[in-house]
């Protein structure tokens, strides 16, 4: 069965100013994933790794440099990031954004931010038509009604997170993108927030691209966790393979640094140093090189492939399929 949404060989490269001429920061370079339906995927990885261009991409807010998107059959990167904004697939595809304040419109009142995408991406002109889904969608987000006609200011930081998340689902999407859609709540209302995902996605039976920086998140609600490091994939694996037998040196690291009482005297695997450059950066060269203990002149000169190594399990290193979670 083909996948829900693929992406091949996905590249966005950006000019640098000020830089050698043609210099290109490279924030997403040639990665390749796929979402099936119903599916939820975690991506993963430190600032500045490129999950927030892949979110861009996906979500077909910029265009590519190189690569294709297909949804389902269709390639959705044959129309410009304008067209595409216009076109029948553009409620296919919906986005909940890390901060719920700045992505809402300050002078939409609650009810007009969940109007708003049905009269543009399903022309719903009937007032009825609309305040009946509008409603139901609110309902189904757990935002009582006297909230609708409140403005964002007004409002706690989950309630905001939930008119976000009504705004998105209120068109049917196939496929939700979360882009760290709890990062900015406290603790005790991220709990509640990402049951209430749990339950949507169950209930809707949409597909997840969850993109986080907390580890035990992605674990709890996500089947397969891609791992990004500085624009490539370094990682692709089932959610409990890739946390108990991680492959590659930087996930084992993130991995390692999960709080955990009972591994506190653990020797664990620090990163050490910086990240290469991302401006033009060796393409002869691992780009986990430098930072990596294990490192050997073979990385310093040739790229690794993502090589299967398990049921479902990829990994970006010269020496990971020798491993079972220890060194390589």
């Amino acid at each position: 069965m083909a996948p829900l949404l693929e992406a091949r060989s996905l590249s966005k490269f950006y000019p640098v100013k000020g830089a050698a001429r043609g210099a290109k920061l490279h924030a997403v370079d040639d990665v390749s994933l796929t979402i099936g339906a119903g599916e939820s995927v975690g991506l993963v990885g430190e600032s500045g790794c490129g999950k927030s261009t892949m979110v861009r991409l996906l979500g077909r807010l910029i265009d590519p440099t190189t690569g294709q998107i297909l949804l389902g059959d269709d390639d959705i990167t044959a129309m410009s990031q304008a067209r595409f904004a216009s076109s029948a697939g553009r409620r296919r595809i919906q986005i909940v954004f890390q901060d719920a304040t700045e992505s809402l419109n300050p002078s939409f009142r609650v009810a007009q931010a969940i109007a708003d995408p049905l009269q543009r991406l399903l022309d719903m002109r009937n007032a009825a038509d609309i305040d009946k889904r509008v409603r139901t969608t609110a309902a189904l987000v757990g935002l009582p009604e006297e909230l609708l006609q409140r403005y964002p200011h007004q409002l706690s930081g989950g309630q905001r997170a939930r008119v976000g998340i009504a705004r998105a689902v209120a068109v049917e999407p196939s496929l939700l993108i979360l882009d760290e859609p709890t990062s900015a709540l406290d603790v005790s209302v991220q709990a509640v927030i990402l049951r209430l995902l749990a339950d949507l996605r169950d209930r809707l039976k949409m597909s997840y691209l969850f993109v986080s920086h907390d580890l035990n998140v992605v674990r709890l609600l996500c089947s397969r966790v891609v791992v990004m490091y500085l624009g490539k994939v370094v990682e692709s694996a089932p959610a409990e393979a890739l946390f108990t037998a991680p492959r590659h040196p930087y996930t084992r690291a993130l991995v390692a640094a999960i709080p955990d009482p009972a591994r506190r005297r653990e020797a664990r695997p620090r990163l050490e140093g910086s990240p290469t450059s991302p401006i033009d950066p060796n393409p002869n060269a691992c780009r986990f090189h430098g930072r990596c203990a294990h490192s050997t002149d073979l990385c310093a000169t040739t790229m690794p492939p993502l090589r299967a190594g398990g049921a479902d399990h990829f990994a970006a290193c010269h020496f990971a399929l020798a491993s079972t979670g220890g060194n390589p």
